[in-house]
């Protein structure tokens, strides 16, 4: 309809072949300066590290819609066929990000080839490092990218939706996520004078134990939450006590103040756990994504778009997730919507989820998630009613 499905998909190959990692994207970076160089759009560098805007109408700032892309890759060795599997080893595009770059920078070659008919401003953020410990939306944020925008979308590829259809979740939609490291501090001895030296990783493990209780005896069962230790290292060698040990874990929600409370909670288990034996427990933690906060508003127009792109019969209602998106920090400055582009194509293998190693989707899609995108500056360039986007519900504050 407003894509080039040809230009999006060779840009996909492209940047599948070199999947990079956080904010060291390089090659990833080049290829959108490049295309960008190309279609005669403005960019800047300047708003975060390894990130990329791009400006349509750039003198046109009354009204500005932002639209958002993730840019990087996962440590991940691909096993699949394709003909332009990954070619650097034990990394991998298994999350979309490679097309949702492509379909960014062919939401920019459309936008560019209507630029006189469109009355507003679009930035096109092209982000680094969502993948990572460190947030690069969080990064954007703080470099001011926000005080430019009114509004925001981000689009998603989504293997549970059939390929070409459109689904939203209105209001809190994908959890927080908040990482944490605890590091225990012991004695070393040998191991047949345990007595004489402090046991860093049998705290650990006592730690971890004590943390399942808790979760299972002061936790109101009916919370959504995830709260997972997924690794518990410790020791030198097989006849020394560990002087060192640490754990590295996830708290996911859509509470906030069940965040909180789980975070003090874990951090008192551990320095309880470790003062019983004369070791020393240290938290470090960090708070990488908020709840995704779809505004409803926005939402009912994303899914108007949408639906004259693709038909009402693809039109769908998403449920929420406990996966998390640090898309979130941009909707804790201004209003927005993730959306999600079906990817799912039973005929073609296209069933497998992300950040699995053979993970495969249907590119038949990928004009569909630029088409929708396009339409959605066509519908709403000259301003929405900005009153309508506060509700009562929105709890997704910093």
């Amino acid at each position: 309809m407003y894509s080039d499905a040809d230009y999006i998909i060779n840009l996909r190959h492209e940047i599948h072949e070199y999947p990079e990692i956080g904010f060291e994207l390089p090659k990833t970076i080049a290829v959108v300066k490049r295309e960008l160089g190309k279609l005669g759009v403005e960019y800047t560098e300047n708003y975060g590290e390894s990130s990329v805007v791009a400006t349509i109408n750039p003198q046109k700032s009354h009204f500005t819609i932002g639209i958002r892309a993730d840019m990087d890759a996962l440590l991940i060795e691909e096993k699949t066929d394709l003909p332009f599997k990954s070619k650097i080893k034990g990394q991998m595009h298994a999350c979309g990000h490679d097309a949702h770059t492509a379909m960014l920078l062919g939401t920019a070659k459309a936008l560019k080839e209507m630029e006189d008919e469109i009355s507003c401003r679009v930035m096109l953020v092209f982000q680094p490092s969502e993948e990572g410990i460190r947030s690069g939306a969080e990064a954007l944020v703080n470099g001011g990218v926000m005080d430019e925008i009114d509004v925001i979308i981000g689009m998603h590829i989504e293997n549970w939706l059939p390929s070409g259809s459109i689904g939203v979740c209105k209001g809190s939609s994908m959890a927080s996520s908040r990482n944490f490291r605890v590091d225990f501090h012991g004695a070393t001895a040998h191991a047949t004078l345990p007595h004489s030296g402090i046991d860093a990783l049998a705290t650990a493990i006592r730690t971890y134990n004590n943390i399942q209780y808790m979760l299972g005896r002061e936790i109101n069962p009916f919370s959504k939450y995830v709260c997972s230790v997924g690794k518990l290292s410790g020791g030198t060698s097989q006849n020394i006590i560990a002087d060192q040990a640490y754990m590295l874990g996830t708290i996911r929600t859509f509470d906030m103040e069940l965040d909180s409370f789980l975070i003090k909670r874990i951090e008192e288990i551990a320095n309880n756990t470790a003062s019983e034996v004369g070791a020393k427990a240290v938290l470090d933690t960090s708070l990488k994504a908020f709840v995704v906060y779809n505004n409803p508003y926005i939402s009912d127009l994303v899914l108007k778009s949408g639906e004259k792109i693709v038909g009402k019969d693809k039109i769908v209602n998403m449920p929420e997730k406990l996966s998390s998106e640090d898309f979130s920090q941009y909707l804790t400055k201004k209003p927005g919507v993730f959306i999600r582009l079906g990817t799912r194509n039973e005929e073609k293998g296209c069933v497998t989820l992300p950040h699995n190693n053979d993970f495969l989707i249907d590119e038949d899609a990928f004009p569909v998630g630029t088409d929708t995108c396009v339409q959605f500056v066509l519908d709403n360039m000259n301003g929405i009613d900005m009153e309508k986007t506060y509700d009562s519900d929105e709890r997704v504050k910093k």
